[in-house]
């Protein structure tokens, strides 16, 4: 059986790119065979910044939004994030909602679809890898980085990718079944 493979939007701002992005990459990572692919929209949970009064290592959930956020992270084996690059950094929305949960990421491969101008979100891809190594997840080298991300949405709100981003779809999405079949051992539950 094929790994789970969560393509998380990451952004949840009204008329986000990332919404565009993650339909590519979607179709791309159901294509390759590789994985059981799933689309996951950050916004769906509207999770307000973390309100949980335990911290999450003890698992002691009181909301609703943290229960249903918990039970789609466990049911994944690798992510794909597909984050934009606000500030410099990584986008209030990601960091919260990985802030929510502790145990449900461990041992998780994760690969990166980051947008922005000139950097391309690479500055956030690298902030939010030190913060998911924290949690015992495993980040994949290979990644897809978008720069100019308004040159590549038509008025219809399609993404279109260049050959080189495809190119580094392929390869990241090969490295992340990699890493979701080496990682499964240490994802059983004892």
């Amino acid at each position: 059986m094929a790994p789970r493979l969560h393509i998380l939007i990451a952004s949840t701002r009204p008329q986000r790119s990332g919404a565009a992005v993650a339909d590519w990459i979607t179709a791309v990572a159901k294509d390759s065979g590789l994985f059981d692919v799933h689309l996951v929209d950050l916004a769906d949970f509207a999770l307000p910044l973390l309100d949980e009064p335990n911290h999450p290592s003890e698992r002691e959930y009181t909301q609703e939004h943290t229960h249903r956020w918990s039970a789609s992270v466990e049911s994944a084996d690798a992510f794909v994030f597909v984050a934009p690059e606000y500030n410099y950094g990584i986008n209030a929305a990601l960091k919260n909602a990985i802030d929510y949960l502790f145990f449900e990421w461990q041992y998780k491969p994760v690969g990166f679809v980051s947008y922005g101008n000139t950097s391309a979100g690479l500055r956030a891809q690298q902030m939010t890898k030190q913060v998911i190594t924290t949690l015992k997840m495993v980040p994949v080298n290979e990644s897809v980085a978008i720069h100019f991300i308004g040159t590549h949405i038509d008025e219809q709100g399609r993404f279109t990718a260049t050959d080189a981003m495809a190119g580094a779809a392929d390869a990241m999405l090969t490295e992340l079944r990699k890493l979701a079949d080496a990682l499964t051992p240490l994802r059983a539950k004892d």
